[in-house]
């Protein structure tokens, strides 16, 4: 089972995205509403993964990436957002993938974490 953090401002997705993760292969261990929130959970927790949504009140997603690309241990950051068009950001990004929030599951996350493999 892999760990995972979930970042985002909009308490229902974080609901609905913890509902749909632990229905398959993850283990949510922590909840973030916004970037330093997501850097500082993700030092304390060391999730393996974070969903991670690209907009947010302080930090974009980009820039939350990069800041988790520098820990100790860093996870496996995958972007989410109801639009497309930042998909093609992640190969220039310290992001590793990108999941759409509408098509977001279990098995989805699962398939983007796998491709790194």
């Amino acid at each position: 089972m892999k760990t995972v953090l979930i970042v985002d401002d909009y308490q229902p997705f974080r609901d609905s995205a913890r509902g749909l993760l632990e229905s398959g292969d993850f283990d949510v261990v922590g909840e973030a509403e916004d970037g330093h929130g997501a850097v500082r959970l993700a030092e304390e927790l060391r999730p393996e993964v974070v969903l991670l949504d690209v907009h947010m009140p302080d930090l974009d997603g980009f820039e939350v990436a990069r800041r988790l690309a520098r820990l100790e241990q860093p996870p496996v950051v995958v972007l989410t957002s109801s639009r497309d068009d930042y998909a093609a950001l992640v190969p220039g990004s310290a992001a590793h993938a990108f999941v759409r929030k509408d098509a977001l599951s279990a098995e989805a996350l699962e398939a983007a974490v796998r491709d790194l493999s």
